[in-house]
């Protein structure tokens, strides 16, 4: 392609309005109830402590098979993500494939209310299918964001869907609980009730993600199909030239690189805090629930307040504050003895967690250029996927190496916030900016 970025962005682009707005960021609202009750919360310790320990396995084999299960998703998607960003921009079906990835995402939740104690393959697979087509929608919505708001809102704006979207999580975890309660009342185990819960999950992210396809519009114009050429050839094609001229935009390389480290660690404690409350400060099930609903009400005050100094002061600036409040969370869940401590730690994570995942998204779309948003969010995905196998599965390999030692393997998540605030460092923001409006594309 050929357009010049040197134009002034309200030339280029008519922005959202209102209505839009609500719409991209109810898409946030809709889909944090599959990552916090099935990769946070209920499933992932009713996997570990039910589906696989109910088997007879040794110890931490429960802890390894759920973040293998997350790390396969993650390096398919690793690989995936980019070329659907590619076809997505090529087409104009960001929000085809979004659909597509929702309806997906939806159904494998559901199906997973029918894995029973023992029966972790068929357990595994729909959490793989699950989270593979979550997190090819995650990079499809975030990929609207350059198109329905200019650069210096991107902060808020992303803060905004990430604090809409805790309330979200919040509000399944509530109904979720409030069914638990009930099934615990009228004497049925966790085995009956969990299932339920997924489908209830399933449910609530059918129905609040509907405006998204109603309201939120493609502004994106296809561009015609070369002849003889596949949609995978071309893809293929734009990959390899986003990927060149990805090594120009240096400030978003270096940011990639330490997204990369930092996301590794939030990456973990999204997947395994509920097992380490569980198995290490001994949370029952209803605690564990009331837990990480308190810290989805932080998360959103995170992302919120974070999204504004973000427009404030800058991304990066912003950035290294949370992730210095990352390792005073992470060193307070080290020294952690009972389970009121566990309570001040969730919140001080809470707050770090909404903050970083905010910032990271917005100044992605930030060193984007005009045009390439499927394909340079597809590479924030690909990171993100990255980190999402990394961090896991390090937790999970150390915990099994060590026979069950959770504390241990927390050290390596704690190792991943001092090195990416390092690398930080690196990364200019403001000759990024600069570089998305001023690149050729």
């Amino acid at each position: 392609m050929s357009e010049n970025h040197s134009l002034s962005e309200p030339e280029r682009t008519v922005y959202a309005g209102r209505k839009e707005l609500l719409a991209w960021a109810l898409y946030d609202f809709a889909n944090s109830g599959y990552t916090t009750v099935v990769q946070t919360t209920v499933f992932s310790a009713y996997f570990v402590a039910v589906v696989v320990d109910d088997f007879g396995s040794a110890a931490g084999q429960g802890t390894f098979l759920w973040s293998l299960s997350i790390g396969l998703a993650n390096f398919i998607v690793m690989i995936c993500a980019p070329i659907v960003g590619a076809i997505a921009d090529y087409r104009a079906w960001k929000k085809r494939f979004l659909l597509l990835s929702s309806l997906g995402c939806i159904i494998s939740t559901a199906l997973l209310a029918t894995v029973g104690p023992g029966e972790f393959v068929w357990g595994m697979t729909w959490v793989i299918v699950s989270a593979v087509m979550f997190a090819v929608g995650e990079n499809l919505i975030a990929a609207f964001l350059p198109e329905i708001v200019p650069k210096d809102q991107m902060g808020r704006m992303s803060g905004y869907g990430w604090s809409l979207g805790y309330f979200g999580g919040l509000l399944t975890l509530a109904v979720c609980l409030a069914y638990i309660v009930r099934a615990e009342q009228q004497g049925l185990s966790n085995s009956d009730a969990v299932p339920v819960t997924l489908l209830i999950t399933a449910a609530i992210f059918a129905t609040t993600a509907a405006p998204t396809f109603f309201w939120l519009r493609e502004r994106a114009i296809a561009t015609p199909q070369a002849s003889g050429l596949s949609y995978l050839s071309v893809s293929f094609g734009r990959l390899r030239q986003t990927l060149r001229q990805a090594v120009h935009f240096r400030d978003l390389l270096m940011f990639l690189i330490t997204l990369a480290v930092y996301q590794s660690g939030v990456s973990t404690v999204v997947v395994l805090a509920a097992v380490y409350a569980q198995e290490v400060m001994g949370f029952a099930t209803k605690e564990l629930i009331a837990l990480i609903m308190v810290v989805n009400v932080t998360a959103a005050g995170g992302a919120f307040v974070c999204g504004y100094w973000q427009d404030r002061i800058g991304s990066v600036k912003t950035l290294a504050l949370t992730l210095g409040f990352w390792i005073l969370a992470i060193g307070a869940a080290l020294a952690a003895t009972k389970s009121i401590h566990m309570w001040l730690v969730g919140n001080m994570i809470g707050l770090a967690m909404g903050g970083s995942q905010s910032i990271g998204r917005a100044l992605v779309g930030q060193f984007t250029p005009v045009g390439r948003s499927g394909e340079f969010l597809g590479l924030w995905g690909l990171v993100n996927r990255l980190s999402a196998i990394v961090g896991p599965v390090s937790y999970g390999v150390i915990n099994y190496l060590s026979h069950g030692d959770h504390r241990l393997s927390l050290l390596s998540t704690l190792t991943f916030f001092v090195i990416g605030l390092f690398l930080l460092r690196c990364v200019n923001e403001q000759r990024g900016k600069e570089a998305a409006l001023t690149r050729h594309c």
